[in-house]
C-alpha cells in the first residue's frame, strides 16, 4: 500500500512525478478547482479544454505538461462533476476522483493531490480514496511486474491543516481503511486452488499477526467439530469436497466497550453450485463467493487497531460447495445450529445454510445487534445492479446500516421483507426449505430464510453479490476484480456504535 503524508506547502513548489488537481462542470465549460496554481497555467487550461475535449465530470483523468512555473512532472486533471449549490464537491466525488487519478498513475513513484479540501472529513476522504486506487493484484505474474500494473508508492495531500492532530487522525484512520480493503480485495481475488477453507482459517490467522491486531483471538472449528456441535448447515455444504470446511471466530473484546456486535460472513471459497450444478460461464468469478467473510476478518482487525471501544465478534462461515459423491442432494434434510430442519431444494442456495449457522451462533453469543454479509443472491444484480447492495433486517439496525454505509460512501438500499414471501418457506417435510418456489423476490426470500435463525435479536443483512466483484473495467478507486465493499460500511457502523 502506498505510503501517505501530508503537506500544507503551495503545490506548485512540491518535488513530485505528478501533481493531481481537480476539474469541474460549469454553465461557461470546465473550471480548474485549484487556488494554488499559477494564475496564467489556469487560464491555459481553461481555454484549452474543448480541444483536450475536456468536460470536469467525473472519473474523467487526463495528464498534461506541468509547465515551468509547476516542479510536478505532470499535472493530472481529475473530474469532480458539479459543484453543489454550497461551492463545495461531495465528498465521495472527492474519494472517487483522488482514486481515478492515482489509479491513472500506476507505474508513477509519487503523486501529490491538491483537491478541494474543506474540513477534516474532505481530507478523509480524498485520503482513502488516494489509498484505495493505488492498488493492484500481481501475486501469480511472472516476471517482473508491468508498470501499468505497479501502484503509486508514496501519496502527499495537500491541506492546509497538515499539522493539526484532527489531520493526523483522519490519515491515521485512511490508512488502516485502506489496508483493510487492500485485504479483502487479495482474499477475494486469490485462485481457489490455493485459497480453500483451511488456508482462509490459515490467512486469518496471519492477517491478525501481521497487521498487529492486538487484542484479536481466533478459534477454529474443523470439520468433525463442526458435525459434533450441529453445524449442519455448514457441514453439509462443505460435505462435497475434499477440503473440509470450517468456521472462524475473532473475537475483539476491549474492556470498556460500550456495545457488543456480531458480524457474520459468508466464505465460500468456491460454488459450483453442487449438485445444482451452475452452467460453466456463471462459475468463472465464483472464486468470490468469499467476500462476505474477507470483508468480516478484515473490519475486525481494522476495528482492533483503530481500538474502537466495542466489542466485535466475527464469524467466517467457510465452505467449497462441490459436487461430489458425498454432495448433499435436493430432497436431503439437514439440521441446523440450533435444531430447525431445512428440506434442499436447491444445493445452490447454500450460501444461506452456512449464514444460518453462523447466525445461530451469534445469536448464542449474545449481542446488541448481529449484521451478516454475503455475496448470497443473484436476484441483488437484477433488482439492484452491480453497483447497489440490498439492504435488510429489523428497522432500526437496517436504517442505521444505511446511515453508515452513506456517511462511508457506500451504495447500499434498504429493500423489504414482504410477508406474503414468506409463505414460500414452508416444506412438506421440515420446518421449511432453503430454496424459493419461484424467481419473484428471490433477494427477499432469502432475507426471510435468514430472520429465521435470528430470533428477537436486532439484525441487518447486507446483500454484496454483486458490488463485490467488478467484472468490468476499472472505475474511481474501485479496481476490476474484488472491490472490498462492505468493510467501510461494518466499520462506520461500529464506529457510530461507539460514539453513541
Amino acid at each position: 500500500m502506498a505510503d501517505l503524508t501530508l503537506t500544507g506547502k503551495n503545490p506548485s513548489s512540491l518535488k513530485t512525478d505528478a501533481l493531481v488537481v481537480g476539474t469541474c462542470s460549469t454553465s461557461d465549460g470546465v473550471a480548474v478547482v485549484a487556488d494554488q496554481l499559477p494564475a496564467d497555467l489556469v487560464r491555459q487550461i481553461e481555454a484549452l479544454a474543448p480541444r483536450l475535449r475536456l468536460t470536469g465530470a467525473t472519473d474523467e483523468v487526463r495528464t498534461l505538461p506541468a509547465g515551468d512555473d509547476v516542479r510536478a512532472d505532470v499535472l493530472v486533471l481529475t473530474g469532480l462533476g458539479e459543484r453543489d449549490s454550497d461551492g463545495t464537491f461531495p465528498r465521495e466525488t472527492l474519494r472517487a476522483a483522488a482514486g481515478a487519478a492515482v489509479r491513472s498513475l500506476a507505474g508513477t513513484s509519487s503523486a501529490a493531490i491538491a483537491l478541494p479540501v474543506v474540513d477534516e472529513d474532505d481530507l478523509a476522504a480524498v485520503a482513502e480514496g488516494a489509498l484505495l486506487g493505488a492498488y493492484a493484484y500481481t501475486p501469480y505474474r511472472s516476471g517482473e511486474p508491468a508498470a501499468e500494473r505497479t501502484p503509486v508508492e508514496h501519496v502527499e495531500i495537500v491541506t492546509s491543516s497538515a499539522r493539526s492532530a484532527r489531520a493526523k487522525a483522519a490519515a491515521h484512520r485512511a490508512e488502516i481503511l485502506a489496508a483493510a480493503v487492500h485485504g479483502t480485495r487479495d482474499l477475494v481475488n486469490m485462485p481457489p486452488n490455493d485459497l480453500y477453507p483451511a488456508a482462509f482459517a490459515d490467512a486469518a490467522k496471519a492477517a491478525v499477526k501481521e497487521l498487529g491486531a492486538k487484542g484479536v483471538k481466533i478459534t477454529v472449528l474443523d470439520d468433525k467439530q463442526l458435525v459434533a456441535g450441529g453445524y449442519g448447515g455448514i457441514a453439509g455444504v462443505g460435505q462435497g469436497s475434499t477440503r473440509g470446511p470450517r468456521l472462524v471466530k475473532l473475537t475483539y473484546a476491549p474492556a470498556k466497550a460500550t456495545s457488543k456486535v456480531a458480524v457474520v460472513g459468508k466464505g465460500i471459497t468456491f460454488d459450483t453450485g453442487g449438485i445444482s450444478l451452475k452452467p460453466p460461464a456463471s462459475m468463472v468469478t465464483m472464486k468470490s463467493d468469499m467476500a462476505g467473510a474477507a470483508a468480516v476478518l478484515h473490519t475486525v482487525i481494522a476495528a482492533a487497531r483503530l481500538g474502537l471501544p466495542v466489542a466485535v465478534t466475527g464469524y467466517l462461515c467457510l465452505a467449497e460447495n462441490m459436487p461430489g459423491g458425498a454432495a448433499q442432494r435436493p430432497s436431503d434434510v439437514v439440521t441446523m445450529r440450533g435444531g430447525k430442519t431445512v428440506e434442499i431444494t436447491n444445493t445452490d442456495a447454500e450460501g444461506r445454510l452456512v449464514m444460518a449457522d453462523g447466525l445461530v451462533a451469534a445469536v448464542e453469543d449474545g449481542h446488541d445487534a448481529v449484521l451478516d454479509i454475503a455475496t448470497l443472491t443473484g436476484a441483488q444484480m437484477v433488482a439492484l445492479g452491480n453497483r447497489t447492495s440490498g439492504l435488510m433486517g429489523t428497522d432500526s439496525v437496517r436504517d442505521e446500516v444505511k446511515e453508515a454505509a452513506d456517511v462511508a460512501g457506500e451504495a447500499f438500499w434498504p429493500m423489504p421483507l414482504p410477508g406474503e414471501l414468506k409463505a414460500g418457506l414452508k416444506s412438506l417435510v421440515a420446518d421449511m426449505v432453503n430454496s424459493a418456489p419461484d424467481r419473484a423476490g428471490g433477494m427477499l426470500f432469502a432475507g426471510h430464510f435468514l430472520s429465521e435463525f435470528v430470533g428477537d435479536t436486532p439484525w441487518g443483512h447486507l446483500d454484496i453479490a454483486g458490488p463485490s466483484y467488478n467484472e468490468k473495467a476499472p472505475y474511481g478507486y474501485t479496481p476490476a476484480g474484488g472491490t472490498g465493499v462492505g468493510v467501510r460500511t461494518l466499520l462506520a457502523f461500529l464506529e457510530g456504535r461507539a460514539e453513541s
